[in-house]
């Protein structure tokens, strides 16, 4: 069985994300999560993401930010979870299902207690809309032909730059942490990318609010020689 879940991460002015306590009598109770809920059948993911913030936080969000899809399996089934990045939103976040609520600088979710489906958005909240240079000290991006798949530890997010859909799904499974396609991808090509990638894609030639429309993380913004760093 697999659930359809929405999450967010829900942003303040000074960069820090917001994170909710599964209550008491919850599967994993007292562990943090980021808030959200279950799509409803014939939902669409925004307006699911809409309906549950407003429901869990009293607030009306506007322009969220596709992140990442990703799937983790508990003893009850798979959940399939939909995250978005939420800047912009209406009213001030509060408790209106009884959880705790906390505030972290993105340097202290990892030591935050977070439900292991939740863990793999740490990374992917380091990246940016606009990826504009190879590295930082968060990431780096790789050429498509340079990705061997070696499953070596990685302390840093490799992305990775690919000519097409194809070798976008390929850098996925090679285990790319991201994904920046070099050239412009029709929507329904992309949007469908962005649909079976379980890592963020930042797609060529749109605009950043196109970008999401389709599903994109962001846009990948990089000259095509760019080597700088900052």
């Amino acid at each position: 069985m697999t659930i359809h879940v929405v999450a967010a991460a829900v942003m303040d002015t000074r960069g820090r994300v917001l994170i909710a306590q599964r209550p008491a009598g919850k599967h994993l109770a007292g562990m943090w999560e980021f808030p959200g809920g279950k799509v409803e059948p014939g939902e669409a993911r925004v307006d699911a993401l809409r309906r549950e913030l407003m429901e869990e936080l009293g607030i009306e969000i506007e322009t969220p930010r596709p992140l990442l899809r990703l799937r983790h399996t508990y003893p009850y089934g798979t959940v399939l979870l939909d995250v978005w990045v939420v800047r912009r939103y209406q009213g001030e976040p509060r408790s209106l299902d009884g959880q705790a609520l906390r505030w972290c600088g993105r340097s202290e979710l990892g030591a935050a207690g977070l439900l292991p489906a939740d863990r793999p958005i740490i990374g992917a909240l380091r990246l940016p809309e606009r990826l504009r240079v190879r590295a930082t000290p968060f990431y780096r991006i790789d050429d498509f032909e340079t990705v061997t798949g070696d499953g070596a530890a990685k302390p840093l997010l490799r992305g990775v730059l690919c000519g097409d859909a194809a070798e976008a799904r390929a850098a996925a499974g090679r285990g790319a942490d991201f994904v920046g396609l070099r050239g412009r991808v029709g929507e329904s090509a992309l949007a469908e990318l962005c649909g079976e990638l379980e890592v963020p894609v930042f797609a060529r030639g749109l605009s950043v609010g196109h970008a999401w429309a389709m599903g994109a993380s962001g846009v990948n913004a990089l000259s095509a020689c760019s080597t700088d760093s900052d």
